[in-house]
């Protein structure tokens, strides 16, 4: 048996820290968003003695069981108590990796996906998102997609109206950043201050990019460091973005444009610096069976 899953990205609108909790996860509130840029997932199925294996186009992506997509076959064979087969995974990468664009955590969220359709498990997306809160923080909303409010460590989620139709100009600066060293600097500033998450929940809800534009935020630009941001996002304002943000942890910059030409344009000047530039829109669904 095989299938292949397209799964896309997630960009943050909205991301503030407001806590930590005593086990160490933070608590944060978010608004994210799938758009259409998309890893390929291709997961085969036979019968045999448990032997998972993962491959991937992206030679920096380690194969082995610290790979969100062996988790994602674990975790669900364990949940529908079933033996377990023999599972290869293919993936596809077109999601940069460490750049907040949710890449690993959208493979995982495909491969339950995928598992659940070949096998006819019938589990529902609120099952699916049981296993892949075990998997990491962000996999729940892969499984939904669409655009979200996600609160507590990031897997209280609750829908919003779609994103009005726009163009999105995403762009990775040549920089790595570690989700847990980012973390780590922002327990250093404190979460006394803590950004409101209803001027961008009414943004979205009135179907307003101007608004949206105006009520991006991400706590981690005040501690994380990536020196072309400000090139870039001063690109995006040339080009009449109605906003530009920093995603997740980084190092990915967006811009939200209501006119497709001046995102192609802002597009065509980025690439002249920057070698990974993307013109996607927002995406209103999670994975998709091909």
């Amino acid at each position: 048996m095989r299938t292949t899953v397209q799964a896309p990205a997630k960009i943050n609108l909205f991301l503030d820290i407001v806590g930590k909790r005593s086990d160490g996860y933070h608590l944060v509130n978010m608004v994210m968003q799938s758009v259409s840029l998309f890893d390929e997932i291709t997961v085969t199925v036979h019968d045999g003695d448990g032997d998972i294996r993962i491959s991937c186009t992206d030679e920096n992506i380690p194969c082995n069981e610290t790979n969100t997509a062996y988790k994602a076959v674990k975790y669900f064979f364990e949940y529908a108590e079933m033996p377990l087969k023999d599972v290869s995974v293919r993936i596809k990468k077109r999601i940069p990796s460490q750049a907040g664009m949710a890449g690993g955590s959208t493979d995982a969220a495909a491969v339950l996906f995928g598992l659940n359709d070949m096998l006819d498990t019938g589990f529902s997306n609120e099952e699916l998102a049981e296993i892949a809160e075990k998997i990491g923080a962000d996999v729940p909303f892969c499984i939904y997609g669409g655009t979200m409010t996600a609160n507590g460590i990031g897997t209280i989620l609750t829908p919003l109206p779609e994103m009005p139709e726009c163009y999105i100009v995403a762009v990775k600066p040549d920089i790595q950043i570690s989700t847990k060293e980012a973390y780590q600097k922002s327990d250093g500033i404190g979460y006394e201050q803590c950004r409101s998450i209803e001027p961008m929940v009414n943004a979205i809800c009135s179907g307003n990019i101007k608004a949206i534009g105006k009520a991006l935020y991400n706590k981690f630009e005040e501690v994380v460091e990536v020196p072309e941001i400000d090139i870039i996002k001063s690109c995006m304002r040339k080009f009449n973005a109605d906003g530009a943000l920093m995603t997740g942890s980084g190092s990915v910059i967006f811009g939200i444009f209501e006119d497709k030409s001046d995102a192609n344009d802002c597009v065509d000047e980025l690439e002249r610096d920057f070698p990974n530039v993307w013109l996607v829109e927002p995406f209103s669904e999670g994975q998709v069976i091909k």
